[in-house]
């Protein structure tokens, strides 16, 4: 906490607290009837109410200072998050850039020694392109093959040929279905 801010703070709630005696006195002055008494009690308050407002705005101006303060510590703290990213993102893009020239370097090599000439590359066709490895297959077993066309069965056999007419207790009506093909049906809301 800033020393401006403190030093109101406690001087605010000092002359706060001190207020307490005159308006006892004042208090006690009225119920005697001395307005005299009455009158110099009420100064004293108001001085000593004076006197908090003062410090009041001492702490005020220092809670501003400390915020500005606050505020400038923050830029420089987000300046320099901003200046680390970029020297991160630096380093990053020149470890990119040396893994692809490893890789061009690799690529150079296996096509150097890919050159040379083998047993397989003896053939009659010099210009010939080397294969490509073949892709993963997957080859069903007569067994399973069987076992997929008998539940296709089954589940084709399940299934009505015709439409299904629900009753309204939700009971299917499979009579109306089969006595005509052209049924009209009327829906309603």
């Amino acid at each position: 906490m800033h020393a401006k801010t403190m030093e109101g703070l406690i001087g605010a709630r000092t002359n706060m607290d001190m207020t307490n005696v005159p308006m006892r006195v004042f208090k006690e002055a009225r119920r005697k009837g001395d307005t005299a008494t009455m009158e110099r009690a009420m100064g004293y308050v108001r001085d000593f109410e004076d006197h908090a407002y003062q410090y009041k705005d001492k702490a005020d101006e220092g809670m501003k200072e400390e915020a500005e303060e606050a505020r400038e510590e923050e830029k420089l703290a987000r300046e320099e998050a901003i200046e680390k990213r970029r020297e991160e993102r630096k380093k990053a893009e020149e470890q990119k850039e040396a893994e692809r020239l490893d890789a061009q370097k690799e690529t150079k090599n296996t096509e150097n020694s890919s050159n040379l000439p083998t047993s397989e590359h003896l053939s009659d066709d010099t210009n010939a392109v080397p294969q490509k490895p073949k892709a993963d297959s997957v080859e069903i077993s007569p067994e399973g093959s069987s076992l997929a066309s008998q539940s296709a069965g089954a589940i084709a056999a399940n299934l009505p040929d015709a439409p299904v007419f629900y009753s309204s207790s939700g009971a299917a009506d499979r009579s109306s279905a089969a006595q005509g093909g052209g049924t009209k049906v009327n829906v309603s809301v």
